[in-house]
C-alpha cells in the first residue's frame, strides 16, 4: 500500500490506496475526508463501472460481474436531473475499485463534502473522480449506501 507519483497521476497497488489519495485530495480541497466506505456488490465483486455527475451530486456504480446498478449514497434523489457520464481510465479500462470519503461539519454527524475515488486494477491509476457538497444528516447512514 503506497501511492507512487508519475507526472500528474497517482498509482496504487491496492484498493486501500484510494483512501490515501482521497485524503490528500480532500485536504487540498479544504474539507479533509474523515470517514470512508469501500464499494462492494451483493455478488461479492469489488469492480465497477462508474458513472457520475458532480454538478448534480450523483454517482452510480454498475457491477462488472453481475451488472447490478446501484445509486451511491443519496444519489437516487438526484438522478432525474443528473447527466451521468461514464468514467474511463486513461489506459482505456472502464472497470474500477471504488471508495467514497466524506468530510463532516465540525462537531456534527452531518456530511459537508463527499469524494468519489477509484483505482484502475489494470494500470493502478488512483484518483478522485468526483466531489461535491453534500448535506446528508448522518454520515454512517450515507456510507452504508455506497
Amino acid at each position: 500500500m503506497a501511492l507512487r507519483q508519475q507526472g500528474q497521476h497517482s498509482y496504487g497497488d491496492s484498493h486501500a490506496d484510494i483512501r490515501e489519495r482521497l485524503l490528500s485530495y480532500s485536504t487540498k480541497n479544504g474539507y479533509p475526508a474523515e470517514h470512508f466506505a469501500d464499494a462492494s456488490c451483493k455478488c461479492g465483486s469489488h469492480l465497477f463501472r462508474l458513472l457520475l455527475d458532480d454538478n448534480e451530486g450523483a454517482a452510480v456504480r454498475i457491477c462488472s460481474t453481475c451488472s447490478n446498478s446501484h445509486p451511491m449514497g443519496d444519489s437516487e434523489e438526484y438522478l432525474e436531473d443528473a447527466n451521468l457520464e461514464e468514467c474511463e481510465c486513461p489506459c482505456g479500462s472502464g472497470s474500477f475499485e471504488v471508495t467514497v470519503g466524506v468530510a463532516l461539519y465540525e462537531s456534527a454527524r452531518a456530511v459537508r463534502w463527499i469524494y468519489v475515488g477509484a483505482r484502475c486494477p489494470k494500470c493502478g491509476l488512483t484518483a478522485c473522480y468526483g466531489d461535491w457538497k453534500n448535506e446528508f444528516d448522518d454520515y454512517e447512514q450515507l456510507l452504508q449506501r455506497i
